[in-house]
């Protein structure tokens, strides 16, 4: 049985997560953040204070450790047994992410447990490299974009409605430096999948990019 791909690739901040939680709701699909899993890696790798350069450890704990996802309203996420959810936004959890997700090897380590989602009914993917790397073949593909601004903006009033302080200047600053990593990694880079459709949701609301994104499908 062939079961139905749907990625969205994009940097951070451009609304993928939402938009791609939304609309596997809408669909009855199951869901893949893939950035989340990279950044549960990360919380497990600071808290066993793994040194992010050392490969060996890194990979150790990315085969060992147990990921669950939660899509309601909200998405979660438990890592061994433990609600990690709140940690996921931390731009600490984040950066080290980046970092570690550049280096080939934990990608292999990665790569089956994101192929694993693929299940019937169907599957919508979100990330850096879904379109490219991890299901080259999906059934349709979706580079979802935005502005530096807009995006260290949005990011902002995130963190600021969770009650997190957060400096819009450091954030710009942060977001500039991750799409350059992600950009700039030999492997799996950040471009967008060849046959892929290219929206840029700057001037966009949430529900204007889903509904453009349910018509490609059709």
């Amino acid at each position: 049985m062939s079961v139905p791909v749907l990625t969205i690739d994009g940097p951070s901040g451009a609304g993928k997560g939402t938009v791609s939680r939304l609309i596997a709701k809408q669909l009855g699909w199951r869901y893949l953040d893939s950035g989340s899993i990279y950044r549960s890696l990360a919380i497990a790798v600071l808290r066993q204070a793994v040194d992010l350069h050392d490969l060996g450890e890194i990979c150790r704990v990315g085969q060992a450790m147990c990921l669950a996802f939660d899509c309601g309203d909200e998405l979660g996420i438990t890592l061994n047994g433990e609600d990690i959810t709140p940690l996921l936004g931390l731009e600490s959890t984040g950066n080290a992410a980046s970092l570690i997700a550049a280096h080939p090897q934990v990608r292999q380590v990665l790569l089956k447990k994101q192929q694993d989602f693929k299940q019937p009914p169907g599957l919508v993917a979100d990330g850096r490299d879904m379109g490219t790397v991890v299901f080259p073949d999906a059934d349709c593909k979706v580079y979802l974009t935005a502005s530096v601004e807009k995006r260290a903006h949005r990011r902002y009033k995130q963190l600021m409605e969770k009650g997190i302080d957060a400096n819009l200047a450091h954030l710009t600053t942060e977001i500039e430096g991750r799409d350059r990593r992600d950009k700039e990694r030999t492997t799996a880079p950040l471009s967008q999948a060849s046959g892929a459709f290219f929206i840029d949701s700057s001037d966009m609301t949430v529900d204007e990019v889903i509904q453009k994104i349910l018509q490609l499908l059709k």
